[in-house]
């Protein structure tokens, strides 16, 4: 039973930064805290392509802006990826997908995560802590978008 579990994981090849960003051109004004809280927005999508057969590049991309009355703070757009290898067993479509939309960015989030964290923090600001996110819920509302 043990060796049929490992066999259905999905396998991590590598993760790195694919793309990174972080502006704070209003500085040393936006490093102000004065006056109410900055509005931030926190936009998440996840892309996967292709790379040979049951591998796939998986990017999380994860964009942020904080702003206070049309006033930038920061902005901040994070790129990460992952070449994940599914497993060997036979998946039919609906399990690759999962596999790669739900399970590979539950991996990866966790290191965005904490790359946009100190990348807020060493911009001058309080660090951004974005929330768990439930990737099959987005997944489950982006098929209903875009039915395959």
């Amino acid at each position: 039973m043990q060796h049929n579990e490992k066999k259905e994981q999905l396998t991590v090849n590598v993760q790195y930064i694919k793309d990174l960003s972080f502006e704070n051109q209003n500085s040393p004004d936006s490093l102000s805290n004065k006056g109410e809280a900055p509005e931030i927005n926190v936009d998440i999508n996840v892309y996967a392509r292709p790379l040979k057969k049951k591998i796939y590049e998986v990017s999380l991309s994860i964009n942020s802006k904080a702003e206070k009355k049309n006033f930038k703070i920061f902005e901040l757009e994070l790129v990460y990826a992952g070449v994940f290898t599914l497993p060997d067993t036979s998946l039919n479509d609906e399990e690759e997908k999962r596999k790669i939309l739900i399970e590979a960015p539950q991996l990866l989030f966790p290191f965005a995560r904490s790359i946009v964290s100190n990348v807020t923090r060493d911009g001058g600001f309080m660090p951004l802590i974005i929330q768990p996110i439930d990737f099959e819920l987005l997944y489950k509302s982006r098929k209903i978008e875009k039915p395959v």
